[in-house]
């Protein structure tokens, strides 16, 4: 399945499902590798990062545990440039090592404020395992620990990344085709 249809947009596939297995597990092969010994928190931001943070979660081999967050700045394919807190932590993370899962980091502005948000909570190390970092559309500087892949500032679907809430069922991750 080279193009799909979303909705009212065509997309090419630019991630294959294996390759990116292939790099999630590599990711979480590291995290273990990094962590060892610090019984992490990891925090998945809702919706987009599900099936990221399941797949990387399935290759974490150190003691940790999970918990969801949701913050969005997104409607249908544009930044709003505003961020709205959805969905509180009920967790303690005091004196944790905290990884954040995200599916896309974009402009940068949502993951700035969650951090920003997270140190209240007084954590002893925040991480953020990404997996996909779009550096050309970076408005703000952010020091990002795990990145699977790098891409331009196209919009994408697929592997839970979505288009109006449609696509996050695609199992590699798609390209909007401009026609």
């Amino acid at each position: 399945m080279d193009l799909v249809t979303v909705k009212d947009k065509q997309f090419a596939i630019s991630l294959s499902e294996e390759r990116i297995r292939q790099r999630v597990a590599e990711t979480a092969a590291q995290i273990s590798q990094d962590l060892e010994g610090k019984n992490p928190v990891f925090l998945a931001v809702l919706n987009g990062s599900f099936v990221f943070a399941a797949d990387l979660m399935r290759g974490i081999s150190i003691p940790c545990e999970i918990n969801f967050v949701r913050f969005s700045s997104y409607e249908g394919m544009n930044s709003t440039g505003s961020v709205k807190e959805l969905l509180g932590l009920n967790q303690s993370l005091k004196g944790r090592t905290v990884v954040v899962i995200e599916d896309i980091i974009d402009s940068g502005l949502t993951m700035q404020e969650l951090l920003v948000y997270l140190q209240k909570f007084e954590p002893t190390d925040l991480k953020v395992a990404s997996l996909l970092v779009k550096p050309g559309n970076m408005q703000v500087k952010l020091d990002i620990d795990y990145t699977c892949f790098e891409i331009p500032n196209d919009f994408i679907v697929g592997y839970g990344l979505d288009y109006d809430g449609f696509g996050r069922n695609l199992p590699a991750i798609y390209t909007v085709v401009e026609g």
